[in-house]
């Protein structure tokens, strides 16, 4: 792959004259107004007998404005503009960038979030309103990132944005492009840095509204015959051996860069995209014969290659995340070192973990080794995304991670004002310890929560459809739940995903006791130590540290104001003691996790 690489790049420096001319081509291709306020219009058919233009310009006349064909499949159209000057088809586009990138995130804490179900409202909601209402939220929370799903145009609601219509335009459901603009720039304003969700896996098998049969072929943009089609979700597959796809791909990327000023991608569905069988009825072991075979799809890693090694080259701070669940070796390596040159990979099999975990053991069958493997099992160096749940864990059919623990009580024992019952009580606390673990990066590189999660969201999501009568009942996320008239225990979690957010820098193993069921370990001046046995608490439990001299809780997710019982006193000094095991004695109850700062 890597030869052919860099043959396939020189070959479209060449041609092209630069990587940056190629992934410009946006601005030849499509509608291009012209210093007349004329309108050119170029397009890729080759397979097109005629093409013509129609519109409310012309009365939808379907014949009147006719393409003049060029070589390579290329089609033109020039029109005029209007008597007055003006163009024939106006520019609305007004908006201005008004705040610059931040800096690219040391570390990143992804706040995952569709712009459509962010409101308690029973409505599809829209960018203004995740503007002024959400982002405000993902500021509070400590959040560093925002990940939109959903931003590329699509026809079917339901879909989740996975069924892509049109790759060069933003979803007109939430609003206008200039309302995505000031999403993104009120963003940067704040220090967030904003991810799109791009699909370029596959796209909608539609007609009428989409790329497939464009210009009349089954073979366009997409392999002909059966490995065009994705038989699982019934969408085409691109043909990344084609000149021309690339060109519209990796413009595409460029476009949402430069148009919309995104900070980075996250690629759905890269598993698909590295096998010939996409990765179906696949269970991955981790041996390398998996990974290399006339399995592997050749064209769909180069393609890959050319995608990180184009955004990296021209936007060096830009953020590549890949969701691929075969755990694909030098997926995360620089392309100049013979990898795909994604900075991170989520770590997919840790959600399925904690939901194992909680659906088929007791807490007190809970094996802290395993669980310490499986958030660290990934190979050295590699960039990766940590989550205990994400969109994934909260869709119809499956449970939230609240849900798993608290279930049906979530509905009628969360207030405030009535003390916590013992299902209530132990799903708050383990809430907490597991989002902490999860989302703080205490074992990667990086971290991620799905909107509304970081309180225990109690509902699943479900999108408006035949089957539940069109209800947008399960298609929004009740942040009402956080007022505090309601006194509802989601503002507790919410409280304590905020604070823990406080706590992040760069961590380092101490130990766990696979027993007493307690994991510890220290980032810099921090210790972390978390009791996850659901009964045993423990006095002048001894735990070997780092520098020596005096410790003090920093965070106690056992703190009332967290929902927790209030059973140690946070003033409390702990010293360290010269021994063979050099350590310091502390007080552990319970189902409860503490952050110790020395000083």
């Amino acid at each position: 792959c890597t030869n052919v690489f860099h043959h396939l790049s020189l070959s479209l420096e060449e041609a092209e004259g630069s990587f940056d001319d190629f992934t410009r081509s946006y601005m030849s291709y499509g509608v291009q107004r012209q210093a007349n306020n004329s309108l050119m219009f170029r397009e890729w058919a080759p397979g097109a007998q005629a093409l013509f233009l129609t519109g409310d310009f012309n009365d939808w006349n379907s014949t009147s404005h006719p393409y003049t064909k060029k070589e390579y499949g290329k089609w033109e159209l020039y029109l005029p503009p209007k008597r007055n000057k003006a163009p024939a088809i106006e520019h609305e586009t007004k908006l201005k960038h008004q705040h610059t990138r931040p800096k690219r995130p040391r570390s990143l804490r992804i706040y995952e979030a569709h712009v459509g179900i962010a409101s308690p409202a029973e409505e599809i909601a829209t960018y203004t309103n995740f503007t002024l209402n959400v982002l405000p939220k993902i500021k509070d929370l400590g959040y560093n990132c925002v990940q939109l799903m959903a931003i590329m145009e699509h026809a079917y609601y339901g879909s989740f944005g996975y069924q892509v219509t049109n790759f060069f335009a933003a979803s007109s459901r939430f609003g206008t492009p200039e309302d995505l603009k000031r999403l993104v720039d009120t963003a940067h304003s704040l220090g967030i840095t904003v991810l799109l969700d791009v699909v370029h896996s596959h796209a909608s098998s539609n007609t009428a509204d989409g790329l497939n049969k464009f210009d009349g072929t089954d073979s366009c943009f997409f392999h002909s015959g059966p490995r065009g089609h994705h038989l699982q979700w019934g969408s085409r597959l691109f043909n990344y051996q084609s000149w021309e796809v690339l060109r519209f791909l990796l413009s595409n990327l460029r476009w949402w860069m430069e148009e919309y000023r995104f900070d980075g991608f996250r690629f759905d569905g890269v598993s698909s995209m590295l096998y010939h069988h996409h990765g179906i009825a696949m269970s991955f072991s981790g041996g390398y014969s998996e990974y290399f075979g006339m399995q592997v799809d050749e064209d769909s890693i180069i393609h890959l290659m050319l995608s990180n090694h184009i955004l990296h080259t021209l936007y060096p701070d830009c953020i590549t995340i890949a969701e691929d669940v075969s755990g694909m070796p030098g997926l995360c390596k620089p392309v100049k070192n013979g990898g795909l040159g994604f900075d991170y990979r989520l770590n997919m099999a840790v959600p399925d973990k904690w939901i194992q975990i909680l659906k088929e053991l007791k807490d007190e069958e809970w094996d802290m080794g395993n669980i310490i493997y499986t958030l660290t099992n990934r190979r050295k160096g590699e960039g990766s995304i940590g989550y205990a749940e994400s969109h994934d864990q909260a869709l119809v059919g499956d449970k939230s991670l609240a849900f798993w623990l608290m279930d049906k009580e979530m509905y009628t024992n969360m207030s405030s004002l009535i003390p916590m019952t013992p299902v209530i009580d132990r799903g708050i606390q383990l809430h907490k310890m597991i989002r902490l673990l999860m989302l703080h990066r205490l074992w990667g590189i990086g971290s991620l929560a799905f909107m509304g999660n970081e309180f225990g969201h109690p509902d699943w999501l479900d999108f408006p459809r035949k089957g539940n009568g069109e209800s947008y009942q399960y298609a929004r996320r009740q942040y009402n739940l956080l007022d505090p008239d309601n006194n509802l225990r989601y503002t507790q979690l919410y409280a304590f995903d905020r604070d823990m957010n406080l706590t992040e820098d760069k961590y380092g193993w101490l130990a766990s006791q696979k027993k007493d069921k307690v994991i510890v370990f220290e980032r810099a001046n921090v210790m972390f130590v978390f009791n996850f046995h659901p009964s045993n608490s423990y006095s002048d439990y001894r735990i070997a540290a780092g520098p020596n001299g005096k410790y003090r809780i920093k965070l106690d997710s056992d703190a009332e104001q967290y929902g927790g019982h209030g059973r140690l006193d946070t003033d409390t000094e702990f010293f360290t003691v010269q021994e063979p095991f050099k350590g310091v004695n502390d007080q552990c109850p319970c189902m409860i996790l503490l952050c110790f700062i020395h000083f």
